[in-house]
């Protein structure tokens, strides 16, 4: 069962940068003017653009890869979705976990002895509390809740979970320490937080017990990315 934490102590390691374009062509413009970044995070948006473009080149690079997909449906298909996307040798790969324990455990099933992990979405960063109460009638306060989500995962088999880092230290408290933690909702001090709800700068989320930050963004649309990247990295130190 693969559990990948991040025990590096360089700063730059902990970060994913998020390649949220619209083509394989933007997105490897920006590998090119960042290419001391490791880790990067393909999501729906290129995924559908150009999935098999992007994931091949990234590897081509020996680049580590986050495969954001959000997984949910029923347990066969997203099982079958799972056994599918391996082929990729992503070392993350998300799903849901409000689809439940069978979907979950089916899903696992489908990456063991694979070299992809699969990480649990908790609840996703842009949703608060009111709207979890409100628009989604959950009558748990947001820790409750993630809580609650991110067990579920660990008792159907998952090493790994997406959550706010607003959630991070309880929940290290609650599932241990060889269990991972991957955080968006992640905003250097003075950057606009977007459409996030739940945010953290980058260095108290990884006091916070963050093994890895997703950032895309504040990097991203920097009017100069490279300088972006430089500042994040040094605010970990």
């Amino acid at each position: 069962m693969k559990i990948n934490l991040n025990t590096q102590s360089s700063p730059e390691t902990k970060i994913i940068v998020a390649l949220d374009m619209q083509s394989a062509i933007a997105a490897l413009d920006l590998c090119d003017r960042l290419p001391q970044v490791s880790f990067w995070k393909v999501g729906l948006e290129l995924f559908i653009a150009d999935g098999n473009a992007i994931l091949r080149e990234l590897k081509a690079r020996d680049k580590r890869i986050f495969l954001d997909l959000k997984l949910h449906d029923i347990p066969n298909t997203v099982a079958s979705a799972c056994r599918v996307a391996t082929r990729y040798n992503a070392d993350f790969l998300t799903i849901h976990a409000s689809g439940g324990k069978a979907m979950m455990q089916a899903a696992q099933a489908e990456v063991e002895g694979s070299t992809t992990q699969l990480l649990a979405v908790s609840l996703l960063t842009s949703v608060s509390a009111s709207e979890l109460a409100s628009d989604l009638k959950v009558q748990l306060e947001v820790t409750e809740y993630v809580s609650q989500m991110v067990l579920l995962a660990q008792q159907s088999g998952l090493t790994g979970a997406v959550c706010s880092p607003h959630e991070v230290a309880s929940l290290r408290s609650l599932v241990g320490d060889h269990f991972c933690f991957v955080t968006p909702g992640v905003r250097p001090t003075g950057v606009a937080v977007g459409d996030q709800s739940r945010v953290m700068t980058p260095k108290n989320a990884i006091a916070a017990g963050a093994d890895y930050l997703v950032i895309g963004r504040p990097i991203t649309k920097a009017i100069d990315p490279v300088a972006a990247w430089e500042q994040i990295c040094r605010d970990l130190i």
